[in-house]
């Protein structure tokens, strides 16, 4: 018997009469077809076989960083489920330390994937001080392979048939990501045996997650913010309802009634994600279109709310001289907010060199505050952001921990504010009730 792999498969060449249930017979080579995931249950079932799946490879990474005591513990779950498995905790636990540490007790041949550029850059940076060896990076413009190399999802996606076989370790950063009908390849035809997903929010609405447990293992160990106060900056979050102006107010009402009366008519209701898709399926005529238009145009008007830069520019002097960053949901208001407080602004537009340039001048101090749309609810690592402003955002649980996540990193006698800035009477108090579901703090309404 022999393995191999091809095109994101294991071959089996030569089988004997017991040929493990999940490989098909390829009737065009004559040989059968396992996927790639499989590889390390066909190595148990099929030990005797002669393996030509991964080149024999002889590497050592040291890594002298100190984990906390949570995070050994993840890397012991991690190592008792047969290297497998998805570790969630917030942002700013040091997620990524745990990763590195990975990637040092079993010193194998790695693939980092991550969602954005600025997380391939830091995976990157750090991994390359961690260990002192040149790191490899495909995304951004670079296609350099390297025994360690990072890899965007788009990337990794692509390029999977030939890099397969290549990485022994794959370990997939905000890997929530990865459970979505196009990611979820990666893990289905790589062949890498150890297997690693760091994520601060694993379950998704749609239930894709649910993949994760035969593909990366499940989850494995979880923490939240409760759990990890004395490791995370001391933080509250305030909400700051503000009232809209009278045709503001005249108008939202009316296009909200608009909507409404739609939705009562067709009998749809908004529990969740699949109810709006449910509406937006509906949309498709004339009193549908209006009903669309209508709730965009109400939404917009609690999201831009005049008063709400008057707020922005009351934070901003309560805090001055804080590292904040000024979160919407929309790249208009993003801009808006750039132009008004003369800052930089970093939406999906920004090109890579500027994105770069701003986050190092807010690092070094040379400005104090950022603008930024949903382009910045991941990938961000700014150890002393202190205060955060949400103007606008989804319901949704997971950005809102990620928007927290970027002002939480410990420094000495840091206090971390997270301010949300909601328009009265209007669909953005349940919008916040929702995100914050699961989020403990000591909270407040202040006026």
């Amino acid at each position: 018997m022999r393995i191999s792999y091809s095109r994101g498969t294991i071959l089996l060449d030569s089988p004997d009469s017991k040929v493990p249930p999940y490989f098909v017979m390829d009737n065009r080579i004559g040989a059968y077809r396992a996927e790639g995931y499989l590889y390390s249950t066909i190595r148990k079932d099929l030990p005797d076989a002669v393996d030509d799946v991964f080149q024999k490879e002889q590497l050592s990474f040291r890594y002298e960083g100190k984990l906390r005591p949570y995070q050994k513990k993840a890397l012991e779950m991690w190592e008792s489920n047969s290297f497998a498995g998805v570790i969630v905790l917030p942002t700013a636990a040091g997620k990524t330390h745990i990763g590195i540490s990975a990637i040092a007790r079993i010193s194998s041949s790695t693939l980092v994937v991550a969602p954005t550029i600025e997380l391939v850059q830091q995976w990157r940076s750090k991994l390359s001080e961690a260990f002192g060896v040149e790191i490899g990076q495909v995304g951004g413009g670079e296609k350099l392979i390297r025994d360690i190399t990072v890899i965007t999802y788009d990337s990794a996606y692509l390029m999977a048939e030939g890099l397969g076989n290549r990485f022994r370790f794959l370990l997939v950063d905000e890997v929530h990501h990865l459970a979505s009908e196009r990611y979820i390849e990666i893990a289905r035809m790589y062949a890498a045996p150890y297997r690693m997903g760091l994520t601060a929010t694993y379950e998704r609405v749609d239930m894709l997650h649910e993949k994760l447990q035969e593909l990366m293992g499940g989850k494995i160990f979880e923490l939240g913010y409760e759990e990890l106060t004395e490791y995370l900056s001391d933080y509250e979050i305030i909400r700051i309802p503000v009232d809209l102006e009278p045709e503001e107010e005249e108008e939202y009402d009316r296009n909200r009634s608009i909507f409404l009366r739609y939705l009562r008519k067709h009998r749809i209701t908004m529990k969740g994600p699949w109810d709006f898709e449910k509406f937006i399926l509906s949309s498709w005529n004339p009193e549908g279109r209006e009903a669309l238009l209508a709730w965009r145009k109400a939404r917009e008007i609690a999201f831009n709310a005049r008063v709400k830069i008057d707020t922005v520019r009351y934070v901003l002097s309560r805090h001055r001289g804080q590292k904040t960053i000024i979160f919407s949901e929309d790249t208009a208001t993003a801009y808006m907010i750039s132009r008004e407080f003369l800052i930089p602004c970093i939406t999906y537009m920004t090109p890579g060199p500027e994105r770069k340039a701003y986050l190092e001048m807010f690092r070094n101090g040379e400005v104090n505050a950022l603008a930024t749309s949903r382009v910045l609810d991941e990938g961000i690592d700014v150890p002393d952001a202190t205060v955060g402003i949400v103007l606008s955002g989804s319901g949704s649980t997971r950005q809102f921990r990620q928007r927290l996540g970027r002002i939480l990193r410990p420094s000495s006698g840091k206090h971390a504010v997270m301010y949300e800035v909601v328009a009265k009477g209007t669909s953005e108090y349940g919008t916040s009730r929702r995100r914050r579901k699961g989020v403990p703090s000591s909270t407040d309404d202040s006026t």
